[in-house]
């Protein structure tokens, strides 16, 4: 059975991966995401991504290390997770009614051999109109401090959310349709790492 690991402290990513039929170990990165700085989004989040696979793939001598990174792109600058209550409130404010990019660079290193295969995905994400009521409870909650863009499709952010164009998996955080393409590159199909047992 091949090992999958996921280099990632995100409990939505584990939750998608175990949801599509994999067990996969955690191992988190360490890696210093302020450090990194990148010519765009897109760049950035396939940089992080990388990054965090390969210091994952050096502790582990076999298996398939899986590196994410997450961010809303809106008028072409890149946001992560919101580091104060006062900037998650400022970001809703601007984005709603507005349309950004969930961009998520996706890494997957074999280590048995070195090969790596590394892509981001992209889609679109239409915000709903929320008060500023709306806001501060959102706020409140706790959960647009602990994710890229200051929001979550499958939470309570999903209240706020009038509807994306693309692939949902990739909003949550890690994409099922693009992993399954780059495990295909590195000569695994899915379905023969899908863990065993009947489906609950």
């Amino acid at each position: 059975m091949t090992e999958i690991i996921l280099a990632s402290a995100s409990p939505a990513r584990l939750a998608v991966l175990r949801e599509a039929g994999l067990d996969p170990e955690v191992i988190v990165s360490g890696v210093d995401e302020e450090a990194v700085t990148a010519e765009s989004p897109a760049e950035l989040c396939l940089v992080l991504a990388r990054a965090k696979a390969a210091a994952v793939a050096e502790m582990v001598a076999q298996g398939l290390v899986i590196g994410c990174d997450s961010v809303l792109e809106l008028d072409g600058q890149a946001y992560g997770k919101p580091k104060s209550a006062e900037e998650a409130t400022g970001r809703w404010r601007s984005m709603r009614g507005r349309t950004g990019r969930l961009l998520t660079g996706h890494c997957v290193i074999d280590t048995a051999t070195g090969a790596e295969a590394a892509q981001v995905a992209s889609t679109t994400v239409r915000f709903g109109t929320p008060s500023d009521e709306e806001i501060a409870a959102y706020v409140a909650s706790g959960e647009p401090l602990r994710v890229a863009g200051a929001f979550t499709l499958d939470g309570r952010g999903g209240w706020f959310m009038d509807g994306i164009e693309g692939d949902h998996t990739n909003v949550i955080g890690i994409s099922l349709p693009l992993l399954r393409r780059l495990f295909a590159d590195l000569g695994v199909s899915v379905t023969s790492i899908w863990k065993q047992g009947s489906f609950h």
